[in-house]
């Protein structure tokens, strides 16, 4: 199954709650989640939400980090198996493997607004770890691994007041930036506190584990 190409704003509605697709769009009056709180269709807000079965509400779960992420099913599933595999807890493992993909990295580092412009500048060979080109989004980071733009493509209108932006980004502790050198380090593993996910790890790892 391809990657779900519906209107971001519509993947939103279709959860009941706010995925963080759009960037400052999310945070500002014009989110449709304000002004369209009911799911996408043509009934409109006549629509009610329907009482979710257990295995509906893990569903909702499942496709809500996907969407965040922007995985299709054989991505998604395959870091479920990967997870479940490791050593400790299966649905941190999962949390881990998704937060250390590099542009999701690179989207909370703040060098991008959205997960998915971040996924379309690193294919075109615009960042650089460790100082080598790395084109691969999913691309798993690990720790003192440090992220920045290649210097030809600094002046891009994109990276326009970047240095700016990174020196007033609030990060996470487990986050590092150098805004003088537009690059940003991942300084420890994340773990499931420091990340606090608005969807609900322990049941996608239910919904895999049926």
């Amino acid at each position: 199954m391809g990657r779900n190409l519906e209107p971001t704003c519509k993947k939103c509605r279709r959860e009941g709650k706010k995925l963080f697709l759009k960037g400052d769009k999310c945070d500002s009056n014009k989110c449709p989640m304000i002004s369209r709180n009911y799911p996408p269709g043509v009934h409109g807000p006549n629509q009610r939400r329907s009482r979710l079965t257990v295995y509906g509400a893990q569903l909702r779960q499942k496709q809500s980090a996907k969407k965040i992420y922007d995985l299709n099913e054989k991505q998604f599933r395959n870091y479920y198996e990967k997870a479940y595999n490791q050593q400790g807890d299966t649905g941190e493992n999962l949390l881990q493997l998704l937060e250390l993909r590099l542009d999701n990295l690179v989207y909370k580092l703040g060098f991008v607004k959205s997960r998915r412009l971040a996924r379309q500048i690193i294919s075109h060979g615009m960042f650089l770890v460790n100082g080598k080109k790395v084109n691969i989004p999913s691309y798993q980071v690990k720790v003192n691994d440090v992220i920045s733009i290649r210097e030809k493509y600094q002046d891009k209108k994109i990276f326009s007041g970047l240095a700016k932006r990174l020196a007033k980004k609030d990060l996470p502790e487990w986050l590092g930036v150098n805004p003088d050198k537009l690059s940003g380090t991942l300084l420890a593993i994340p773990n499931k506190d420091d990340l606090s996910p608005i969807f609900d790890i322990k049941m996608i790892v239910e919904f895999y584990s049926r």
